[in-house]
């Protein structure tokens, strides 16, 4: 299932212009040596294991460059796969199953692997009581396929964008003059414009945590750049009045002490910014 921010506008407008990019006025490699009437069948081979998404994503390309193509998917978006599994067969003219093999191939894997990676990290803090979220360190225009796909590996998006949430980072509050003035225009604004969004303030040590809570204003407690003492300490302090989020410098070797400091949620650029694709292939044939 998709999510809201996936619409059927974006999808379209999406796969017309990579179409667009990847054909231009048409596939001459295949246009040159491959007839046009000639009929094959093709297969998605998965060669590693992971978590595989972009399924539905493959669904609409295949049905933008040629209505004919009739795809047979095995695996759902989602699901986890194993090298050597076969995830979709794929009939129809041959030209049309080579246009397509490119482009599906280059969201597959992209999404694919940002879905695994999730999945692992998310399994690093089974347990805990942690949340896993993504952020906008995501590719243009991309944004709504990479933001699923951490939904699909079993992590959690955190805003969309600028406009659904107003996060306050050092930016922010170096330029408004400190936490508390920043904090007391975020409520004026709020007030002035009647929006109802939540707030979340970066802190980056215990007396900014403590200017939060006397200042008060934030749903949510960015914890940022912390070593795990000082982390436990912010959380003690803090004692579930405000929800909070561990960012900055967490790798796989110390994500589960971050979570086991208490924290509601740990941000992670590195699942859509340095991402490893997931190693998969398009095998086409001629009919028989």
């Amino acid at each position: 299932m998709k999510p809201d921010y996936v619409t059927t506008a974006y999808l379209d407008c999406f796969i017309e212009q990579a179409i667009a990019e990847d054909i231009g006025d048409g596939d001459h490699s295949s246009l040159s040596t491959i007839p046009e009437f000639l009929q094959g069948s093709a297969s998605l081979q998965i060669k590693e294991d992971g978590i595989l998404a972009g399924v539905e994503v493959a669904r609409e390309i295949f049905h933008k460059i040629d209505p004919h193509l009739v795809p047979l998917f095995y695996k759902n978006d989602g699901e986890p796969v194993k090298k050597g599994d076969v995830a979709f067969e794929l009939k129809g003219p041959v030209r049309s199953i080579l246009a397509a093999e490119r482009l599906t191939l280059n969201i597959m894997q992209r999404m694919s692997g940002i879905a695994t990676y999730t999945n692992h990290l998310v399994e690093l803090i089974a347990g805990t009581g942690a949340t896993i979220l993504d952020t906008r360190k995501t590719t243009p225009v991309l944004r709504p396929l990479e933001k699923w796909a951490v939904v699909l590996g079993g992590g959690t998006n955190h805003r969309f964008a600028l406009y659904d949430m107003i996060m306050l980072k050092d930016n922010h509050i170096d330029f408004s003059g400190g936490i508390t003035l920043a904090l007391k225009s975020v409520r004026d604004y709020l007030a002035h414009t009647g929006k109802k969004l939540k707030v979340e303030i970066e802190t980056r040590n215990l007396d900014e945590v403590n200017e939060v809570l006397d200042a008060g204003g934030a749903d949510v407690i960015m914890l940022d750049n912390m070593d795990i003492e000082t982390m436990k300490k912010a959380v003690r302090m803090i004692d579930g009045t405000i929800k909070t989020e561990a960012s900055g410098g967490i790798t796989e070797d110390t994500i589960r002490k971050v979570a086991e400091t208490g924290v509601d949620f740990i941000s992670v650029g590195a699942l859509t910014h340095s991402v490893k694709s997931l190693d998969m292939s398009l095998k086409a044939e001629i009919d028989k």
